[in-house]
């Protein structure tokens, strides 16, 4: 079983290779493929040097301008050959060991969807106003979609990519987490959620998401309710 790892990144310079170390070791079939979103920090600069134009296991893309998050895995998507795709921030905050446990409930109960949460156990992962964010926004997508989630916004969504590409993604930013859950909820994908680790980061280490994702995700929400 082939998964697709597909990490965004933008001005991660410090933390992308021993983020790419950390996806290497985990024991499961895999391709990884980076999208620079048009890093200044010198990113793209040492991606092409440790890596070169890249390989049958490891493709790179990198835009010529910045796009957002949700762009470059756009971009990535078109590379993916995996039987499931999944995503990961080049920020550390996301443990890739829990690639197998995802799995394993995948393959175990046949599931085209599973989402990894970081709140299924306990909320004292991340800030208290970043969790109160996080549960005002799944609890909106659990109101008008009719869901059970803890963790909507989850940077770990673990997805067959044949349905990942048929879902017809437009999100160019972070709003692109509302945009794939409320289409798969709305197609009637039940969406099985398993604890993982997480470490939030401070924006003092670089973390990037601000309010303004906050209200975009929101008018995400609403507008997919009665469009598409």
């Amino acid at each position: 079983m082939l998964l697709s790892v597909i990490v965004p990144v933008y001005n991660e310079v410090n933390t992308i290779l021993c983020t790419l170390e950390q996806v290497g070791k985990v024991s499961i079939e895999k391709e990884i493929i980076i999208v620079d979103d048009c890093s200044t920090d010198g990113t793209k600069e040492l991606l092409q040097k440790k890596f070169g134009s890249g390989g049958e296991s490891l493709k790179l893309a990198y835009h010529t301008e910045n796009k957002g998050k949700g762009a470059a895995i756009q971009t990535a998507l078109l590379y993916a050959k995996g039987d499931y795709s999944i995503f990961q921030d080049a920020d550390l905050e996301y443990d890739p060991q829990d690639y197998t446990k995802l799995m394993e409930v995948a393959q175990k109960h046949k599931l085209d969807v599973v989402f990894g949460s970081r709140f299924l156990k306990t909320w004292c992962v991340t800030s208290f106003w970043h969790f109160l964010v996080n549960r005002f926004l799944t609890g909106i997508t659990n109101l008008l979609y009719g869901s059970r989630l803890t963790d909507m916004e989850t940077c770990y969504k673990m997805i067959k990519t044949k349905l990942l590409k048929e879902l017809g993604l437009k999100s160019q930013r972070f709003n692109i987490e509302p945009e794939i859950t409320v289409k798969l909820l709305k197609k009637g994908y039940n969406i099985k959620e398993v604890p993982i680790l997480y470490k939030g980061r401070l924006y003092t280490e670089g973390k990037k998401i601000t309010w303004k994702d906050g209200f975009s995700a929101m008018w995400s929400l609403l507008r997919y309710r009665v469009t598409e």
